[in-house]
Order: structure tokens, then sequence, then C-alpha cells
């Protein structure tokens, strides 16, 4: 039997599933990907190959109330249903936070799981639905192993003075401290940049992680040391719906000038403000750049988003001393050509040079010359859960088919 692991990225009404195959000790190799979207509602599921070829397709009506235990129990079915020579044998799944306590990815069990529930109030977005299938296995499948792999991990090596805030010793004795996420993300491009371009894999490089979640990490030898984002996701660029840094008196007016209870506070600034809150109109790049050439909302937005991304990018050279790279990875990173174009002409003073026509296609190299340079790089954040899963329960394909 051929041992498989499931790779898990839950949100709030979503469950996003890849499939690796153990073939052997070298690599985890993908065999089918999905997702589970409009859970709670009207839910619909896709399975497809690694082609992008749907095997499979369902719809459930809104009275059918599938959530995400539902959702996981139907995918357990229809992997039996697939088989064909394999085994279930572990569990990988995404966990935003690790707070202070875990550095590394983990195999979970009560105690990890207390641990990870304690730091819901640092994501409270994003934590509970990491946790909620973790739980469901662990009542409904006992004994499957399950690993938790951390976006904020990444970032460990970065030095005290990098994670430190201006704040009474206390408040960092309580864990109020710069943290970083989209570590996933940035440990796969750190793995994967000296197959594109080796010159630059052990120097000084910027990766801009841009998509509805965005942020910036200054890389040196592969090694993150400094990120845009903090003690929480709300930090750094401005995002989808997210408002990206932000002067800590604006928190204030907002509660006692506005008269905001802080739970409606926090929803303003993780679900209307960013990309959205700005231009009124979306959060989603695709709509403001089809309306930006007759919507000064929509371009003003975009405006604010490529301002933030080249100033923030000038800090982390100041950080990194120097920069030999920039990379573009996830939604907007990956598809947008005019983001790239705006923020590399933004970035003239350093060296770089677009090639426009590079740029058109997609790179994957965008900039030439004797100047910095610049790469669209996939990221790939479920293979690196699909390693670290493997890695965490010494996973050879004959240790995971025992």
């Amino acid at each position: 039997m051929i041992p498989v692991l499931i790779v898990l990225n839950a949100g709030s009404s979503s469950l996003k599933f890849q499939v690796f195959d153990m073939v052997d000790e070298a690599e985890p190799r993908l065999v089918w990907k999905g997702l589970y979207e409009g859970l709670g509602g009207s839910a619909h599921f896709v399975v497809k190959d690694t082609d992008g070829t749907a095997l499979d397709e369902m719809t459930w009506s809104s009275g059918d109330r599938i959530g995400h235990e539902e959702a996981l129990m139907h995918l357990v079915s229809w992997l039996r249903s697939h088989q064909e020579g394999r085994k279930l044998a572990a569990i990988g799944h995404r966990v935003v936070h690790g707070g202070q306590s875990f550095s590394a990815p983990v195999q979970v069990d009560d105690s990890v799981i207390e641990s990870l529930e304690a730091l819901v109030p640092l994501a409270p977005l994003h934590q509970p639905h990491n946790l909620e299938p973790i739980r469901i296995v662990r009542r409904r499948l006992p004994g499957l192993p399950q690993v938790a792999c951390f976006d904020t991990a990444f970032h460990q090596t970065q030095s005290d003075i990098a994670s430190l805030f201006a704040l009474p010793r206390e408040m960092r004795d309580l864990g109020v401290r710069r943290y970083g996420f989209h570590g996933l993300s940035y440990d796969y491009i750190a793995s994967i940049l000296g197959d594109y371009d080796p010159r630059i894999a052990g120097g000084k490089v910027v990766v801009a992680h841009l998509g509805n979640g965005a942020s910036l990490c200054a890389l040196k030898g592969g090694v993150s040391i400094a990120t845009t984002m903090g003690f929480s996701a709300l930090d750094g660029l401005p995002m989808g719906t997210r408002c990206g840094a932000i002067d800590a008196g604006v928190v204030f007016f907002m509660l006692r000038e506005m008269k905001l209870s802080p739970e409606d506070a926090e929803r303003m600034l993780y679900t209307k403000s960013g990309l959205l809150g700005v231009s009124g109109i979306s959060n989603d790049m695709r709509v403001l750049r089809s309306r930006a050439a007759g919507d000064p909302a929509a371009r003003r937005a975009i405006d604010l988003f490529v301002y933030r991304i080249t100033r923030e990018i000038g800090s982390l050279v100041a950080a990194l001393g120097g920069i030999d790279g920039l990379v573009f990875t996830a939604g907007i990173g990956e598809n947008d050509v005019a983001t790239r174009a705006e923020v590399i002409a933004g970035l003239s003073w350093a060296g770089f040079s677009l090639h426009e026509a590079a740029n058109r296609a997609g790179g994957p190299q965008i900039t030439f010359g004797t100047g910095p340079a610049a790469w669209v790089i996939p990221t790939n954040e479920e293979l690196v859960i699909a390693r670290q899963t493997a890695r965490v329960l010494g996973a050879t394909r004959e240790q995971l088919a025992s």
C-alpha cells in the first residue's frame, strides 16, 4: 500500500485540500487537489487531478447543513473509494499562529491543541477555523497522526531586536512581539529559489507574497531576517479587506469617538478595510484593475497598495543592507502584470529595470541587465506542509505504510 498524506487549509466556510503520495523518501507527490466551499450553506465540492482536470464534483442544498465535519468525512469516504492501492497515513494542517512555543511543525496531541487554542486572540479570523478540522479528526478518526504546520515558524530566525516592540517588558512577557506570517509560502520560495537563480539564492532577497492577504519578507541566505506582518495578520501592507500598518491612536479614536465596541472595531480593521475600504468597490484586484481607468476610487486603492509595497521594500532593503533580488508570488504577485510593473517602476532607485515583454508573459524572470533580478515564482504552501508532516512523523514510505 502506498501511504498518502492529506494537507488541509480550513477557512470559515471552506476547506481546501491536497492529497500527496509518499512514493519514496525524497519528496511527497501531489495526486489530487480540491476544495469544499459554501460550507454552512449551499456547499460545493470539487476535486481535480494534477493537470487541473475535474474528476468529481458535487453540490448540496442549503438544507443539507454541510459543515466542516461533514465535508471532512465526505473527503475521507471519497479517498477510500478511490484508493487504488493507497492508505491514508496522516493529515497535515496549516495553522496560522504558533506563538512563541512552536518554532517548528509538531505532531498534535491534547497539550498542543490546548496551547494553540490559547493563541486564538492573536489570530481571531484564522486560528479557530484552522483548529476545527484537527478536533474533528481526533474525534472521528482517533489514532490517525496529525501534524500542525505554522505560518509563524519560518520567522523564528529573526533577531530579538527585529521582533521587539517598544512596549513595557511585561507586554513581551505576555507574548506581545512581532511574529510574522505567510511563513509556509516563504519557506517554499527559499527552498526553490536556487533552481531559478543560484546567484541570488544565497544573497539578499525580498519576497512579495501578494494576495488577499499580503506581506513581504527579507531573506538573507534563505533565512528570514525581517517581515512586514507583526503581532497579528493585520500589520504591514494593505490587503484585500485588512488595513495593514496603522497608528494605534486610530483604534482609540474608533473606540472613544466613534463609540465602536472592540468587536466592531476589530471587524472593521479585518473585514472592511484594505482595498475594499479604500475603494468602496471590491477587495479583488481584478475588479479594481478593470475599473481603474474610469473610477478614481479604484485607482486610489491600487496606488496605495503599490506605494506601501515599494515603501516597505525600501525598509527591508535597509534591514538587508542591500538587495540582490525580488520575488513576486501568491495570487496578485503571480498574476497581476500591472502591479508587478508598477512596483518595479517604484524601485528604479534600487537598479531594477523591467523587461515588459517578459512581465506580460509571466516571467519567470522579468528584469534583465546588471541590476538586481526580479522573478515571478508560484508558491506552494501545501507541498511545504506535506514535507513537514512527513519529516515530523519520520515518514519513510515503509514507516507510514505500517
